[in-house]
């Protein structure tokens, strides 16, 4: 059984204003995708990875894989129009790599301080149950507007979970789930993504452990927030 990465990074990363996309923009001489994709090329349980890559940025990527070593990269997928498509043209680009039973984790190239310890878990995670999300608990409080100014009612914290990437699942479901949802436009439009577009055709997900530390980057606040996680170091007190 293999476990491969679907690494996505073809989003063009407006909100940062910059004059290029987010994931390729250097912190401390680096760009910000090799750091995502180092966390994957160091852990042990992953054998291959896939990068679903912006067009015009396919060349750039291989040349900084190869600057940086990052050995296991197994193929550049050209991105879609939309996070869903995006992933489908990945998850089709492995059919003659994977069995049905190997384990794919979908993760933001834009999430770099992805801990082992949560690739870990959501692999163990969906090798017991045949998926994974990644998942923290809701710490602030809820409230459901009753206009733009005022509330009369909220959501009890304790039913909600923050779901992040990674994401893992078994291929042959992978495979299944974006060719049905795709051919019945099922969970494919909007801000959906591979854990809702799987609820919405009915799969009950499994929580794998998260982190705080595992930053989405999306505006410039995020990048000087990234830049100061590389730089803390843990005080030796705390547990």
């Amino acid at each position: 059984m293999k476990t491969v990465a679907l690494l996505l990074a073809s989003g063009k990363g407006q909100r940062t204003r910059q004059d290029i996309p987010k994931q390729f923009i250097n912190v401390y001489d680096k760009p910000i995708v090799i750091y995502t994709l180092e966390n994957f090329q160091k852990h042990p349980e992953v054998d291959a990875i896939y990068v679903v890559c912006l067009d015009g940025w396919h060349d750039i990527l291989r040349a900084y894989c190869r600057q940086y070593n990052i050995t296991k990269l197994k193929e550049i997928v050209p991105g879609g129009a939309t996070v869903q498509e995006s992933t489908r043209n990945g998850v089709f680009a492995m059919k003659d790599y994977c069995s049905d039973e190997d384990i794919v984790i979908i993760h933001d190239g834009i999430r770099p301080m992805v801990d082992p310890e949560v690739l870990s878990d959501v692999i163990a995670t969906c090798r017991q149950f045949g998926n994974g999300v990644t998942s923290m608990p809701y710490n602030e409080q809820i409230f459901k507007k009753l206009d733009e100014y005022t509330t009369r009612e909220y959501i009890v914290r304790d039913t909600l979970r923050r779901v992040q990437t990674p994401q893992a699942y078994t291929f042959g479901k992978l495979l299944w789930a974006y060719e049905k949802a795709f051919a019945e436009d099922i969970g494919v439009k909007g801000s959906s993504y591979a854990n809702t577009m799987m609820v919405d055709l009915g799969e009950t997900l499994h929580f794998a452990s998260g982190s705080d530390r595992n930053i989405k980057i999306t505006t410039v606040d995020d990048i000087e927030l990234f830049k100061a996680l590389l730089a803390a170091k843990k005080s030796d007190w705390l547990k």
